[in-house]
């Protein structure tokens, strides 16, 4: 992805991720939902499954690979927040619901791995 800022860098991992889910029929909902405990890169649907994606890149994996990068403490930030955004849309609320982290390597981004059911509530100890 070349030399740029991080911001910039996160931008446009962040469309890539976008695009793969949307060449898979995923339909989005939002990107880049903020409440005051965290943010969530996309939130997409996946059929009847609301899907929250957390976008990873790195452009290298030699000392983490970027799947490896969501942490317990990141996992539960996402939670809370995906809380929060069924709260502010009920809506959603009868949704299956599902975490999922779509992991981009290389510097241009040549490796996307989209791992769907990531982790779980249960799982992340809130």
């Amino acid at each position: 992805m070349g030399r740029r800022t991080t911001g910039t860098v996160g931008r446009q991992a962040e469309q890539l991720a976008f695009n793969f889910l949307v060449e898979r029929d995923l339909r989005p909902v939002a990107r880049n939902f903020h409440s005051r405990g965290g943010e969530i890169d996309l939130i997409m649907l996946d059929g009847d499954c609301l899907a929250f994606v957390e976008v990873r890149y790195r452009a290298s994996a030699a000392f983490a690979p970027a799947s490896h990068t969501v942490d317990i403490h990141k996992q539960r930030k996402i939670i809370r927040t995906a809380a929060m955004f069924v709260t502010r849309n009920s809506h959603f609320s009868t949704y299956t619901m599902r975490f999922d982290v779509v992991a981009i390597e290389g510097p241009a981004g040549e490796t996307v791995d989209w791992i769907k059911d990531a982790f779980r509530p249960n799982n992340s100890t809130l």
